[in-house]
């Protein structure tokens, strides 16, 4: 779901970056803000935005189109604020080596993937407010976390395409390409949630501090 170079106009390219600079501030601050020792969580972040940077490169079939995983719910849920520079830092390094998606661009698409992860983070932690945890609750909020960062993501991206079509292009034909697409994403959402689940389920069994040190404190 990455928007290329030369179809937006530069205000909205701009705009992207402006929202990013503010989503990467916030999220530093509120680094600073939680965390006694922000550095102590680097290593995860580092290794979470390695995974993100290989995962999101792969594409999966789902007729009739093709899609690739996002998995910014993931980080939201694993990572909590540090998700937001770590998608920043994956999608610069995906631009530049592969081509996905493009420097000018870089901003739109970091908003559109990274605040999403945001939202995911929240949703995940408000699981703690329904008192003890629990396996089935856990894995519940997992897979709504990571769906739904999947379909904030799949909005975002549809408005920015239909409102910003370039008038020397068929506008029905674009927008019926895009609801094309957009439908599409509605499998990759099951599969995302799901995929959350899993992982979190898994490392809340082998390593729960990968999970409770981003909501611990």
């Amino acid at each position: 779901m990455h928007i290329a170079d030369g179809f937006l106009p530069a205000p909205v390219s701009l705009l992207g970056y402006a929202m990013t600079g503010g989503g990467v501030w916030f999220s530093l601050r509120q680094i600073q803000r939680t965390y006694r020792d922000p550095q102590e969580h680097i290593p995860k972040a580092s290794l979470l935005t390695a995974a993100f940077f290989v995962g999101s490169l792969v594409s999966v079939p789902i007729p009739p189109a093709s899609v690739h995983l996002l998995l910014n719910g993931l980080l939201g849920v694993l990572l909590g604020y540090y998700a937001f520079p770590a998608i920043l830092v994956g999608l610069f390094f995906q631009a530049v080596m592969f081509q996905h998606g493009g420097m000018v661009s870089l901003g739109v698409n970091t908003a559109m993937i990274g605040f999403p992860a945001l939202v995911s983070a929240y949703l995940f932690k408000l699981r703690l407010s329904f008192g003890e945890e629990t396996r089935r609750r856990l894995g519940l909020f997992a897979f709504v976390a990571g769906g739904l960062a999947v379909g904030l993501s799949t909005v975002i991206f549809f408005t920015l395409i239909i409102t910003t079509i370039p008038a020397d292009l068929d506008v029905n034909l674009e927008r019926s390409a895009t609801l094309v697409l957009v439908v599409s994403q509605i499998p990759l959402m099951l599969i995302e949630g799901a995929f959350t689940s899993m992982v979190v389920l898994f490392l809340h069994q082998v390593k729960p501090s990968l999970i409770e040190g981003f909501y611990s404190h």
